[in-house]
């Protein structure tokens, strides 16, 4: 009779445990999601200031100012396939602006995108680090969903 009890006291334990550890999968699923989503709007308020840059006459040389216009566009209409390598050429044209010629929400902006990078990879790592675990790999917890990827750009504040 005591072996019984043991044994649904550990199945108990064991069902418990896997509910925690599907519910802390989702959560984090949930991070990863929404810290995307900031990132993307942080991409996109960067490429529209840089883009108002590259429309202001007189404060950039004619041909850095038409590269990063055509660079700000490609990265606003950016698929998630080209996201990273269109972020990484504006991020290239922007290291080139002098840093008495950037405007204030632009340095923002970039600022905050790496912040917003920062978080997103950070969800991303403790969402794989959890999804690599050995029970969840066992039953399989949040196998349906794809494993997030870690969006590594060159996000560095040359231009301050």
């Amino acid at each position: 009779m005591g072996w019984l009890f043991f044994a649904v006291a550990v199945v108990v334990l064991l069902a418990v445990w896997v509910t925690w550890t599907a519910n802390r999968i989702d959560r984090l699923d949930e991070r990863v999601r929404s810290a995307r989503a900031a990132l993307d709007a942080q991409l996109v308020r960067r490429a529209a200031a840089a883009q108002a840059l590259a429309d202001e006459p007189d404060l950039l040389d004619p041909g850095l100012r038409a590269a990063l216009r055509v660079a700000a566009h490609d990265a606003l209409g950016a698929d998630a396939a080209g996201r990273e390598a269109a972020e990484n050429d504006l991020g290239r044209l922007l290291a080139q602006v002098d840093a008495a010629g950037v405007p204030g929400d632009l340095r923002e902006a970039t600022s905050r995108v790496g912040l917003a990078r920062r978080f997103y990879n950070d969800a991303v790592r403790d969402l794989r680090d959890l999804r690599g675990q050995r029970v969840p790999r066992l039953f399989r917890l949040g196998a349906r969903r794809p494993v997030p990827s870690f969006f590594e750009i060159d996000d560095r504040l040359r231009m301050i």
